[in-house]
């Protein structure tokens, strides 16, 4: 009995979008690197803390505290004119976000900016924003989708154009950083491909506060030791500095 055929399926923007990115992100020397932290204090004073923030503002606050003392982490690759690298002052989150599209789930990125100098509250309120709100009422949004529309030759122009000309454009439009994370589905990522120069990935926490953290690098920009000695900082900047933001939070709800 012959089989039903198949059809075939036009690539969405959205998908035109990550098709390019992965594109120019395989052409990257990225490795992960991996430490168990232990966040069991964070655990308790989140479950306590109101409003109480994801665990993505979190880990995305955190990791901009240690890129604010860690200038390597702010560093980009670039090749033109002369291959070179730019530091940023300041840290732009890049934040894998999903959203349906048509009749597909699809991945955005969501861009913030100075996420360091930010109340939780506030960063995993801008992470909803970027979840919910209309995609063509977001700047970030809506640039991918006009470039993913536009033929392939021009759009592959415009991504070497902003991966490799301007430093301080590509923090802008891109960010120099990335968080991409499925551990609210059980699930973690081992080597999630990007454009940054650091992507950060953590799995699901355990009962006892470990959790695996991951942190891929750009190997022209960074070195293996840099990047193990940014996860152990990332640990201490946890059970210090957003410990101590969660419990405020606590004390101000029991007063």
């Amino acid at each position: 009995m012959p089989q039903p055929a198949g059809f075939t399926l036009p690539l969405s923007p959205p998908r035109r979008f990550l098709g390019d990115l992965l594109h120019f992100a395989r052409q990257i020397p990225s490795v992960p690197v991996q430490r168990r932290l232990n966040v069991r204090r964070v655990v308790e004073a989140r479950g306590r803390a109101v409003p109480r923030p994801s665990w993505c503002a979190v880990f995305t606050k955190a990791y901009a505290l240690v890129a604010r003392a860690w200038p390597p982490l702010r560093r980009s690759y670039l090749s033109f004119p002369t291959p070179h690298l730019y530091e940023h002052p300041t840290s732009v989150a890049s934040v894998a976000v999903e959203r349906p599209f048509g009749d597909e789930s699809a991945v955005f990125f969501a861009h913030l900016a100075d996420v360091d100098a930010r109340p939780l509250a506030e960063i995993d309120a801008r992470i909803h924003h970027h979840k919910t709100a209309p995609l063509e009422s977001v700047g970030a949004f809506r640039r991918a989708l006009l470039v993913a529309r536009l033929p392939l030759p021009l759009r592959r122009l415009l991504w070497w154009t902003g991966l490799n000309v301007s430093g301080r454009q590509k923090a802008r439009l891109m960010g120099t950083f990335g968080v991409s994370v499925y551990a609210g589905l059980g699930a973690a990522s081992l080597h999630p491909l990007s454009v940054l120069t650091t992507t950060l990935n953590y799995g699901v926490i355990e009962p006892n506060g470990d959790v695996d953290v991951r942190l891929v690098y750009d190997h022209r920009v960074l070195d293996g030791a840099t990047v193990a000695r940014a996860l152990a900082d990332l640990e201490r900047v946890l059970n210090l500095e957003i410990l101590s933001e969660l419990q405020g939070g606590e004390r101000r709800e029991s007063a």
